[in-house]
């Protein structure tokens, strides 16, 4: 048997975690993009796997079908590495991150997983790991790290995330910016937009139009399931229509073309952004950085360029230009 290096037992090992939770089994295109490895390097992992695990099954490979590698009949000896102390802080701060962006019903089933584990490790090993795994949050910042969020009430989220799964129609009491008192609303959920502010996204049965509409959870004061289902409308994509916004507001007339220049002092810092998952970045003639990208969301975009003082010049659209005009700084100390 060829010899493994040390230096790639772990990644070897986390080859295995993956072969043996996947039913079908892992490509090679799937390796490469987890390890970012080149296309010989992942052929030299999966050997090294067959090396070190007889069981291993190899299928596919014909008539345009990937060739898949699975892993059966060895559980006992993967269960045997247990949990580590940097899996659990990522457990850890996956709960932390989905409490503070809003999302308790994510927080909670990912907190059920966790408990679950713990008790299928030894308490000896889960007490060593429990006590790393926190030094490690504390250590990133993120146990402490303080910063403005908003609560919202999770048996609301809890429906709605049961009617998701219907999928079911709701029925909202919901009070709009412009509603003296709350008005009941029938819709069609089809996800949550999270971020500053967090929206539903659904459809409304009775109005005149079928566009996508956004209420904002913290205005939702009840919610109730309807026994009544609805087919889905399968050319919507949640991610794609997310894309149309600069964070979580969405509207159709302020959907357009944006563009930002940043100086030469803050082209460094912004280079290391992704301002929005579509955007375009070109360097200037006077070393700054013009940033493009299409979506709606002027305030929100205000609210994020006030922190670049200025620093930033916006060229489209006007709106958003005059928007900020008055408002560039030109004493902040810092850079985002």
């Amino acid at each position: 048997m060829k010899y493994i290096p040390f230096t790639k037992t772990h990644e070897l090992l986390r080859l295995a975690d993956m072969a043996a939770a996947h039913e079908d089994g892992i490509t090679l295109e799937e390796i490469k993009q987890t390890f970012g490895i080149t296309h010989r390097s992942a052929q030299r992992m999966t050997q090294a796997l067959m090396q070190a695990f007889p069981s291993v099954a190899v299928t596919g490979g014909k008539r345009g079908h990937p060739k898949r590698w699975s892993l059966a009949g060895d559980e006992r000896l993967l269960q045997l590495k247990g949990m580590r102390d940097d899996e659990l802080a990522a457990l850890d701060m996956g709960i932390r991150r989905a409490k503070r962006d809003g999302a308790l019903t994510e927080a909670c089933a990912l907190q059920a997983l966790r408990d679950r584990l713990v008790i299928l490790a030894p308490r000896r090993e889960m007490r060593r790991a429990e006590a790393d795994a926190e030094a490690s949050l504390q250590a990133r910042g993120f146990a402490a790290r303080p910063g403005p969020n908003r609560q919202y009430n999770p048996a609301i989220l809890e429906v709605i995330d049961f009617a998701l799964k219907g999928p079911f129609k709701l029925e909202l009491s919901y009070v709009g910016e412009t509603d003296d008192q709350p008005r009941q609303r029938v819709v069609e959920p089809y996800g949550v937009l999270f971020g500053f502010r967090c929206y539903l996204a659904c459809r409304e049965p009775a109005a005149s139009d079928t566009r996508i509409r956004h209420f904002r959870l913290d205005r939702i004061l009840e919610v109730r399931r309807l026994t009544d289902s609805f087919i889905r409308d399968p050319e919507f994509d949640l991610a794609q229509h997310a894309g149309r916004a600069f964070e979580s507001f969405h509207s159709e007339t302020e959907f357009g073309t944006v563009i930002w220049r940043f100086n030469s002092r803050a082209a460094p810092v912004a280079r290391e952004y992704v301002f929005h998952p579509n955007q375009v970045m070109q360097d200037d003639e006077d070393g700054g950085l013009i940033v493009s990208f299409e979506a709606a969301g002027w305030l929100e975009m205000a609210w994020h360029l006030y922190k670049w003082g200025d620093t930033v010049e916006v060229i489209a659209p006007d709106q958003l230009r005059l928007l900020v005009k008055d408002y560039q700084r030109d004493d902040f100390p810092s850079l985002p």
